[in-house]
């Protein structure tokens, strides 16, 4: 899951996208709205994070532009500005959560969890194939009944696979999805993790080789 954070105080930012990303999320991070403005178009987000105090402007305002002009990523607003005419405002501007600071990073990945699921009409909070469980709320895969211990990325990689099953997807399109711009990444990247990933989940193999193209998680599926 791609994530674009907006948020101008350099140590919180850094501070969230580093904890975000050892929870298996791919963060693109801005500092302000220009920057914001640049990014989006550029990746396919699953979740924006926008403070609203911002040096160029509102987040507020950012995503009632964005609204208006027919982008529907979820959004969080993540600020300091907690009075309940605050928090109106900001859901009435198009936000669907706001979240105060301070904030534990725990409820922050919760909500994403839940917002990224209300803008995916289509998903549930848990995806079965085969044997494979795959707990997209508490960001965990078990097989047969038993937990694997997925690094974040062999998770990403999983979960991306997982909510296009049965759908080919090319190599970059996982990458795009699954890593991003503040880590830079062998040419090989995808083939790595997917390799390590195939040996976790075990046998029979789930994660099928598109020759050429990508991959493809299916139940049963023969390498």
């Amino acid at each position: 899951m791609r994530v674009l954070l907006v948020e101008d105080q350099t140590e919180l930012r850094q501070t969230v996208a580093k904890h975000l990303r050892g929870k298996s999320f791919s963060v693109d991070e801005a500092e302000d709205l220009a920057t914001a403005r640049l990014l989006l178009p550029m990746h396919s987000f699953s979740v924006i994070i926008m403070d609203r105090m911002l040096p160029d402007g509102d987040g507020a305002d950012q995503i009632e532009q964005w609204r208006r002009s027919g982008i529907t990523i979820p959004a969080i607003l993540l600020t300091a500005k907690g009075r309940v005419e605050d928090r109106v405002e900001g859901l009435q501007a198009g936000a669907d959560d706001y979240l105060v600071k301070p904030f534990a990073m725990e409820e922050l990945i919760a909500r994403i969890s839940a917002v990224a699921r209300r803008g995916d009409t289509g998903s549930s909070a848990t995806i079965l194939v085969g044997d494979l469980e795959i707990d997209l709320a508490r960001r965990h895969a078990k097989r047969n009944g038993v937990l694997l211990s997925l690094r974040p990325k062999e998770y990403a990689v999983l979960e991306y696979l997982a909510t296009h099953l049965g759908q080919a997807v090319s190599r970059r399109e996982l990458h795009d999805a699954c890593w991003d711009a503040a880590r830079e990444s062998s040419s090989n990247v995808e083939e790595v993790v997917v390799a390590a990933l195939r040996q976790k989940l075990g046998s029979p193999s789930l994660v099928n080789t598109v020759r050429g193209f990508g991959y493809v998680l299916e139940s049963g599926s023969e390498i």
